[in-house]
């Protein structure tokens, strides 16, 4: 959300933007603040030791709720299927203000992957007033869901539009070991896994494969920013953590993980923003999952679902790193997630909303 924060607010004349935020992910979102140079107008802060699903649910509504009934917003806007988008349009729903879903149209039709976000965008995409989709592919799901035309506007990612310009600016890491990279020879596998249903032996499974890898290539370094849940930890760091080819890193800041996308050969993920922001710098990418909200980047030929199997992942994997022909075709795949310009398309769709709303009043 943050280009589409920027975007309003470089129209003060035209509308007045407040941004809240209910910190459903503390450590992650401070990053994401710092670098974009935004200050919340209001911090929920909701982010509690073992949080439940509910208990995210009922802290993130009744604290909304209480932003509407003193803001009274004219529109109200979130991004993608956190509980926090979907709390956000259920309480824009209850104060009759209409909602902007940004990222709509995503699905994968399993309502049990990922959980819970599934769920979470198909109830904020039935309780949504303006639909930014960001692709074609979404587009038309939103209208076969019934959606009048009117109200869904393909706009590409603002994902991309964020990307684009983190990758844009020099950096160098704080970690040695990263910073030598890249003058190094090897080439690198960047590995993030976090998905619930991948918790546990899914997750096992591609740790093993990953490294079947090492020892079938001796010239690859896996650099893996290893999530805080315990669940993952545990399994990540009991398979992987004595080779020394592997990097176990702390979850990454925005910047420095972009940095990494740009330093890496491949890319192995159940991630669904990395796999939208990998094309755009040129990194196939092998997705650990058995669905993807995001087929475009499969269809396109950008990325390829291997799930967890573990013959399949050493396959996939050994094809990109031997067969120069097979990484040149999905390292080339323009991005179908967008163009840089999504954020300005949304902020110029919801303006001529409100004043289109405000002739007719």
């Amino acid at each position: 959300m943050a280009p589409v924060v920027h975007a309003f607010r470089s129209r003060p004349d035209r509308v007045q933007t407040i941004v809240a935020v209910t910190a459903q992910h503390r450590t992650q979102l401070d990053q994401v603040l710092e670098t974009f140079g935004i200050l919340p107008d209001y911090d929920l802060d909701i982010m509690q030791e073992g949080q439940s699903l509910s208990g995210i649910t009922v802290r993130a509504l009744s604290g909304l709720d209480e932003i509407f009934r003193k803001e009274q917003p004219t529109v109200s806007l979130a991004q993608g299927d956190t509980t926090t988008t979907f709390a956000a349009s259920l309480a824009s729903f209850y104060h009759k203000t209409p909602f902007g879903h940004v990222e709509a149209g995503l699905r994968t039709d399993n309502r049990y992957q990922p959980f819970p976000e599934e769920i979470n965008r198909r109830m904020t995409g039935v309780l949504a007033e303006l639909h930014f989709a960001p692709t074609m592919r979404s587009q038309q799901r939103l209208l076969d869901e019934g959606i009048e035309a009117e109200r869904v506007f393909l706009t590409g990612n603002t994902v991309i539009d964020a990307l684009l310009s983190v990758a844009a600016r020099p950096y160098c890491f704080e970690d040695a070991r990263l910073e030598a990279l890249k003058s190094s020879r090897e080439r690198v596998i960047l590995v993030t896994l976090h998905r619930r249903e991948n918790l546990g032996e899914p997750m096992r499974q591609v740790c093993q494969a990953i490294r079947i890898l090492l020892d079938r290539f001796g010239d690859i370094r896996v650099v893996f920013p290893v999530h805080l849940n315990p669940l993952v930890r545990e399994v990540v760091f009991a398979e992987l953590g004595a080779h020394p080819r592997v990097l176990l890193l702390d979850p990454q800041e925005y910047v420095p993980l972009v940095h990494l996308l740009k330093l890496a050969a491949l890319v192995l993920t159940d991630s669904g923003g990395i796999q939208e922001e990998a094309p755009s710098l040129g990194k196939p990418v092998l997705v650990a999952r058995e669905t993807t909200e995001r087929p475009e980047g499969v269809e396109a030929g950008s990325a390829r679902l291997v799930g967890v199997s573990i013959p399949v992942i050493v396959e996939s994997a050994s094809e990109l790193l031997t067969r120069p022909e097979v990484y040149d075709r999905m390292s080339k795949v323009q991005n179908p997630y967008g163009d840089g310009k999504a954020a300005e398309r949304i902020c110029a769709h919801t303006l001529d909303y409100i004043e289109s709303r405000a002739a007719r009043s």
